[in-house]
């Protein structure tokens, strides 16, 4: 009978102090605020016989974090930004870009991202899943990313893609533009 009551006693405590433990070992979410002057995403258009490099500049975002993993997101992306770099694009192709014939930046100066899910497949891998709003369109939205740190010192992910530009409602030149355009997203987060 004693051996019964000091397990019974033993089994009460140890719920009693995991119950304790959870709480306290539980992390809070910590939000990042995006850099945006470090953060951008990069693109490269191409065309029968030669490509396009640019930048869109991040205006805006904010990332979650829960236990030093990416929990979700939004970002403000800066169509009316738009920045050709290479030397063969120069301003004539930055206003064409700006056109009512791709972005309407007149019209949709902003794009927007948000993180709906993210799933870790190693410890600094995650596939991201998220809604793109693009020219009064939302598009869904998944790709790899690579999460190089998410700590006191900061946050800073990656992302390399290819997206369909015809899903997001640019459609000029098809069949001499590239339908395909590469992306490289670089966001920066302090606390």
């Amino acid at each position: 009978m004693k051996k019964a009551i000091v397990v019974i006693t033993g089994f009460a405590l140890i719920l009693g102090l995991s119950s304790f433990e959870t709480k306290d070992a539980k992390k809070d979410v910590v939000n990042y605020t995006v850099n945006a002057e470090k953060s951008r995403v990069d693109w490269i258009g191409s065309k029968k016989g030669d490509f396009h490099t640019g930048i869109f500049p991040i205006k805006s975002g904010s990332v979650s974090v829960d236990g030093g993993k990416l929990k979700g997101g939004k970002f403000v992306i800066d169509l009316a930004g738009v920045k050709v770099t290479d030397a063969n694009g120069g301003d004539r192709l930055t206003g064409h870009l700006k056109s009512p014939d791709f972005f309407d930046v007149a019209k949709f100066a902003e794009a927007s991202f948000e993180i709906t899910s993210v799933n870790y497949t190693s410890a600094q891998s995650a596939d991201v899943t998220g809604t793109l709003t693009i020219k009064g369109a939302v598009v869904p939205v998944k790709f790899v990313a690579n999460i190089r740190s998410a700590d006191d010192k900061g946050f800073f992910a990656q992302a390399f893609l290819s997206i369909d530009r015809t899903l997001l409602g640019v459609n000029y030149g098809i069949g001499m533009v590239s339908n395909d355009v590469q992306l490289a997203i670089h966001i920066f987060g302090t606390k």
